[in-house]
């Protein structure tokens, strides 16, 4: 908080407005000169705590609570109240925050976000706006907004359409982006672009916060999020538009639509790929293979199926293959089977993962037939990795790598034990979710979480200190190979394809340099290329610290 916000809740007689601001309130942090001067005195108790103490409160208060989603609805409040303390406490210690905070008890919070709803966080944007979105995004407070992450609640984690029940996720993402990148949350915007919803539970629900009707065609769509796109780059001109968790046809589409427009980025599309490519470089050095050699076989051929490949296309590219093929050793199978060159049922993107071979909707089987090294599941189907099928790997392979992304957690294809056990200790396995370490036959492994927390905060950080006119699949290739580097051979010999979580922030920040020299490279940065872009990087971190008044 400055002197002169200080001073101008004084001047108004505003005390308890500004112990009621969550973004300017110390609470009872303030010293008793600072209460005198501001008009606080008898509005907070007589002790004079700092943020630690602070801090050691909220995680007592925490421990009472009987399970996460409690403890996500408790830090979610604490958000709403005391911004800086949310922040503080969340950074002290990443790995015990970041299940709780998003992946997996934000999915289950989505489920209920009209029966948790308390206050507006960020922004929704309806049909009902059409012809006047840039009118209605100016009533933001904030002017220059750096990243706006907008959801249509398509495709939630492993949930389908939760329409505006969806908010739950830019919020949280958003909130990552600060915990694990120090970006300042006041260049972040949430918000839900509300088109309507399929899901017939919701729409029945008499507390659903959304719009109760069913979404538009896609030409009524497209003129939808056109106006919503140009709108954001007259109202916030240095604005990145992080597109998450749309359905899945749709986020294909509006990415190809706009990546060469506008600064944007689909985390679903491009995140989920850099950070399976992250993991699959550090597998690959444990295997001491190259990724021209590999073979991929994915288990869901949806935007997250195809981010994965078209990553790991541009991969295998740079590491000598031709485009044809790079995409030649990529197979997918959905839930109507293998995409082999009978299909008609199949979008322009997975039509270039079509091979010739018979129909079969046989996972076994096509493992069996193409004897994959890489086994990918995005399916949203939980234990559909079965026992045959990871043997059926284990055969083909020394060491399968085998990642099992979909989430909740219940979503996983197979679980870290089921996949040591299955291939006698040797898989290589990453999960969308993050599991306990794994004792096997005397050794501790310890599972990776796949997920893009890695990836996008980092490249958000980037974003917001360059100032940069486009985001770029380069950037996320990058980003791949710098959160990859940052695993010592000790922990890969541990089957840690990560880096640990307690490092999140260093981890972020070094990839966000990394990012940012190839975005200085490219000249796409609307600010000076510093002399050395990592201490100028670290030098505009946010840190959750009360300033003083004077």
């Amino acid at each position: 908080m400055s002197a002169e916000s200080g001073s101008s809740y004084q001047k108004n007689g505003g005390g308890v407005e500004l112990l009621n601001a969550p973004k300017l309130t110390h609470g009872t942090a303030y010293t008793l000169a600072e209460r005198a001067a501001l008009g606080l005195e008898g509005l907070i108790p007589p002790s004079v705590e700092n943020i630690e103490r602070q801090a050691d409160r909220v995680r007592q208060q925490l421990g009472s609570k009987p399970d996460d989603l409690e403890r996500y609805i408790y830090l979610n409040q604490l958000a709403d109240t005391n911004e800086t303390l949310f922040y503080h406490v969340v950074m002290a210690d990443p790995a015990y925050f970041l299940p709780i905070l998003y992946d997996p008890t934000v999915g289950y919070a989505c489920l209920k976000f009209g029966h948790l709803y308390r206050r507006p966080r960020g922004m929704y944007i309806s049909l009902q706006h059409k012809g006047r979105i840039r009118q209605v995004l100016s009533n933001w407070p904030v002017k220059d907004v750096r990243v706006i992450c907008v959801s249509t609640g398509g495709r939630i984690l492993g949930l389908g359409d939760l329409g505006a029940n969806g908010m739950g996720i830019p919020i949280g993402k958003l909130q990552l982006y600060t915990a694990c990148a120090a970006v300042p949350q006041d260049a972040l915007l949430p918000i839900l672009l509300d088109c309507g919803t399929e899901n017939q539970g919701l729409l029945a629900d008499p507390l659903y916060l959304g719009l109760r009707q069913r979404r538009p065609a896609d030409d009524e769509m497209t003129g939808f999020v056109d106006e919503f796109v140009e709108a954001v780059q007259n109202v916030f001109p240095s604005c990145c538009i992080h597109f998450e968790d749309w359905r899945g046809t749709d986020a294909v589409r509006f990415l190809a639509r706009y990546q060469n427009q506008v600064s944007c980025f689909n985390d679903d599309i491009q995140g989920t790929g850099s950070v399976v490519v992250g993991g699959l470089f550090n597998a690959l050095q444990i295997k001491k293979e190259r990724f021209r050699d590999q073979t991929v076989l994915f288990f869901g051929a949806g935007s997250a199926g195809l981010g994965n490949a078209r990553m790991i296309v541009e991969a295998m590219k740079l590491d000598g293959l031709s485009n044809e093929e790079a995409r030649g050793r990529i197979w997918m199978f959905d839930i109507n089977g293998l995409l082999e060159t009978s299909r008609t049922d199949l979008s322009p993107e997975q039509q270039l993962y079509v091979h010739p071979h018979a129909p079969s909707k046989d996972l076994l089987a096509v493992v069996e037939f193409v004897k994959p090294t890489i086994l990918i599941g995005v399916s949203t189907v939980g234990q559909s990795f079965t026992q045959p099928v990871i043997e059926a790997m284990a055969r083909a392979n020394d060491r399968p790598i085998i990642f099992a992304l979909s989430n909740p957690t219940e979503k996983a294809e197979c679980t870290p034990d089921q996949a040591y056990r299955w291939t006698r200790g040797k898989a290589l396995y990453a999960a969308g979710v993050q599991f306990p370490p794994v004792t096997y036959n005397g050794k501790t492994f310890l599972p990776g979480q796949a997920n893009n927390f890695y990836v996008y905060p980092a490249v958000g950080l980037a974003v917001w200190a360059t100032n940069t006119r486009r985001v770029t699949d380069e950037m996320f290739i990058t980003a791949a190979r710098a959160v990859a580097s940052q695993v010592t051979d000790e922990q890969r010999g541990l089957g840690l394809l990560f880096p640990l979580q307690k490092d999140v922030l260093e981890a972020e920040v070094r990839t966000a340099g990394a990012v940012a020299t190839v975005i200085f490279d490219r000249g796409l940065a609307r600010v000076e290329r510093p002399r050395d872009v990592d201490p100028w990087l670290r030098g505009l971190l946010y840190r959750p610290e009360y300033v003083p008044v004077r």
